[in-house]
């Protein structure tokens, strides 16, 4: 193999932290690119250079693991980002799956494995802890069922939001200062997107996506 792979470790348990970049080092495949305590001091870590994977804690004092990937993601950051954490909760790991993870995996994964699927996460592979696998299937069919919503111009959204709340057509188009009858043309291209028969029905939809 040729260069090892750099990580960076964000928990904030430092007792934790320490055993995990031991682990790392342990293997000549990786490198520590650093190790932090803190969201926000992962995204100063990585501000001039990124690691080639960041292991991330979930549940952090602060800013959360989730919140730190957005973070990341949304500074462009192309490192793979994979979390290491204690919740095997459903809602989760499609959370964070959704929110660009390459990887999901918990922290009594045995230290053998855990090197191993960082590699494979390195290969270009979505890495993820055995006990939790079963939701990915979740995942899937979730993501295909909102495949409309990622379909909708700004303002279709805006709308959408608008009738989630329960507004009438006459309150949206005051609210967005169009006219009444623009609003209705949205509504009736937000319908045909979503397949949906009613706003009800759509706007069911748009709060449990």
């Amino acid at each position: 193999m040729g260069k090892p792979y750099s990580v960076l470790v964000v928990d904030d348990h430092p007792l934790l932290r320490r055993g995990i970049c031991q682990l790392i080092t342990s293997d000549k495949d990786f490198t520590l690119f650093g190790e932090v305590g803190s969201g926000l001091d992962a995204l100063s870590a990585v501000a001039t250079d990124e690691p080639d994977i960041i292991l991330l804690d979930l549940n952090m004092k602060g800013m959360s693991g989730l919140d730190t990937l957005a973070g990341l993601r949304q500074e462009g950051v192309t490192s793979r980002i994979v979390i290491l954490t204690v919740s095997d909760a459903k809602q989760d790991v499609i959370r964070l799956l959704r929110a660009g993870a390459d990887g999901y995996l918990l922290k009594d994964t045995e230290p053998d494995l855990l090197l191993e699927k960082l590699k494979e996460a390195m290969l270009g592979h979505r890495v993820i802890s055995e006990a939790v696998e079963e939701y990915l299937f979740e995942l899937k069919s979730a993501t295909d069922e909102n495949e409309w919503i990622d379909a909708l111009t700004p303002r279709e959204l805006q709308i959408l939001e608008h009738l989630a709340e329960g507004l009438s057509n006459r309150l949206i188009s005051e609210q967005l200062h169009i006219s009444e009858g623009t609003v209705k043309v949205h509504v009736k291209n937000l319908l045909r997107k979503a397949g949906a028969k009613s706003r009800t029905e759509m706007a069911v939809r748009y709060l449990n996506r």
